[in-house]
Parts: C-alpha cells; sequence; structure tokens
C-alpha cells in the first residue's frame, strides 16, 4: 500500500569488475550505509546520468564509466604539485613536456601527471626516461628535486575537511604490519592532519572539491604536501572506508 511518503534515493557505488582489499571495504561500508552496490563488467555503467552514483577502481575503468554516463571524474590539474607554494611542496617541482625531461641532465625524481604511462622514480638522466617510439614527446610529467620521505600519509579531503587519514609509508616502503593494520603513533596522525588542514585553509591552494593529498615529513626539512590525487582510484590504506565514502560521493561532476 503506498503511503505517499518518498523514501529518500540512496547512492549507488559501481565497483570495477577487479577484486581488491579497498573495494571490498568500501562495499561492505556502501552496505552498512544502505547505499546500492553494482559492479560494471563492460565499459558502460549500469547507472543512468540521472543517478546518484559514483565510482571507485582503476583510472581508466573509472574514466570509461564516466564517460558513458557524461559526468567528469574529479581530478587536481596536471600543474597542481608545480603550483603549489614552496612552503606546502617543500622542494621544487616543475610541469614539462617528456621532451623536455629527456634533456635533463642531473638526477630528478620524474613521474607522469596524470596515470601510470611510466613508472615513477628517480631517473639519473632524463635519456634514460620512454623514448618517443613508446610514449609522446608532449606527456605532460612533474619534475621534482629529490628528496627523502621518513613518513607518508594519505588524507581524504572533501570541501577543503579532511574527512580521515592513515599513514601509508615510512621510509618509502608500505607501512603496513603483517595483521594488516596500519600504525602509526596519534602524535604523527594529528600532526599530519594538521599540515593537511593549514594547505587546504591557505587561500592561495586550489583544491577540487574532492580530492585525496598526500603529505609527509621530508628528512631534515619538515612537513610537506606529496602529492594530489583523485579520490575516485585512491587506495584507503587505513582510513575510515565510511568517511572515504563521504569524499566519494562528490569525485564525479557533470
Amino acid at each position: 500500500m503506498r503511503t505517499g511518503i518518498e523514501l529518500p534515493v540512496m547512492p549507488t557505488l559501481i565497483l570495477s569488475p577487479r577484486q581488491t582489499e579497498d573495494a571490498q571495504l568500501l562495499w561492505r561500508a556502501a552496505i552498512r550505509a544502505g547505499w546500492a552496490i553494482e559492479r560494471a563488467f563492460g565499459w558502460k555503467s549500469p547507472a543512468k546520468p540521472e543517478d546518484d552514483f559514483t565510482i571507485y577502481g582503476e583510472p581508466v575503468f573509472v574514466q570509461a564509466i564516466a564517460e558513458s554516463c557524461d559526468v567528469k571524474v574529479v581530478v587536481p590539474t596536471d600543474d597542481w604539485l608545480a603550483t603549489l607554494p614552496l612552503r606546502w611542496s617543500g622542494r621544487n617541482v616543475k610541469l614539462m613536456s617528456l621532451e623536455d625531461a629527456r634533456l635533463i641532465g642531473v638526477s630528478r625524481f620524474i613521474k607522469p601527471c596524470s596515470d601510470k604511462e611510466f613508472a615513477a622514480g628517480l631517473y639519473g638522466k632524463g635519456r634514460s626516461l620512454p623514448d618517443e617510439q613508446l610514449l609522446p614527446n608532449d606527456l605532460p610529467v612533474l619534475v621534482q628535486e629529490p628528496v627523502s620521505w621518513e613518513t607518508e600519509f594519505r588524507c581524504f579531503v572533501v570541501n577543503r575537511q579532511v574527512k580521515t587519514c592513515s599513514v601509508y609509508a615510512r621510509g618509502g616502503e608500505l607501512a603496513q604490519a603483517e595483521d594488516g593494520a596500519w600504525p602509526a603513533s596519534e602524535q604523527e596522525v594529528t600532526q599530519a592532519v594538521r599540515i593537511c588542514e593549514a594547505v587546504c585553509a591557505d587561500a592561495d591552494v586550489a583544491l577540487p572539491v574532492a580530492v585525496v593529498v598526500d603529505v609527509g615529513l621530508i628528512a631534515g626539512r619538515g612537513w610537506a604536501v606529496v602529492e594530489c590525487n583523485a579520490v575516485t582510484s585512491s587506495g584507503i590504506y587505513g582510513c575510515d572506508p565510511a568517511k572515504v565514502l563521504e569524499v566519494l560521493k562528490h569525485g564525479l561532476a557533470l
């Protein structure tokens, strides 16, 4: 019998066919939150453009599903880290083409901006980067002054508010314990959140509505921003999956 009362429409979480620990954590969090859950087994969204939905998975999958619904993935600009004030980046970072990066004659940490076209890492000289037969000259890359990160933390941010935070690396290695936990002291987490909140509160820093901001401690220099990524494809490590959903809900835009 119809009561005339309209129940709220709950969001739908669209996951890729790939079974990952993060996807399972978000699956369970979505169930507890009363969300609908769909797995897409092709390149077309099971949701309609007018539906309330979000996507989580590999970047190529997320992009394909978003395009099938005529929505956009919320992502930071390619030059986000390069234009970040030095007080937050803690090191020299430049945006350039892969062609120009190949001309560099000193050791630099180099990574592609928007995907994983080649392995990010320390390149002794630019000529060791993939050549033009493998990757286009105009591919945008970030060229960074090498630094040593003591610890690195992931923060899920929506509307410039940190929702959840977790350590993910120590000394360049994953910080996960044998029992699957991501141990960090309360003091460390508090400091990481404070740094991220200060970055988010800075009017000179442009931020998407929903984003992942990684911060860390550079040996001999102090706290700084590691990088910034789209929430729809970012690993959650030890972050609260329920809080991640709150951010993920804003990961798409018309």
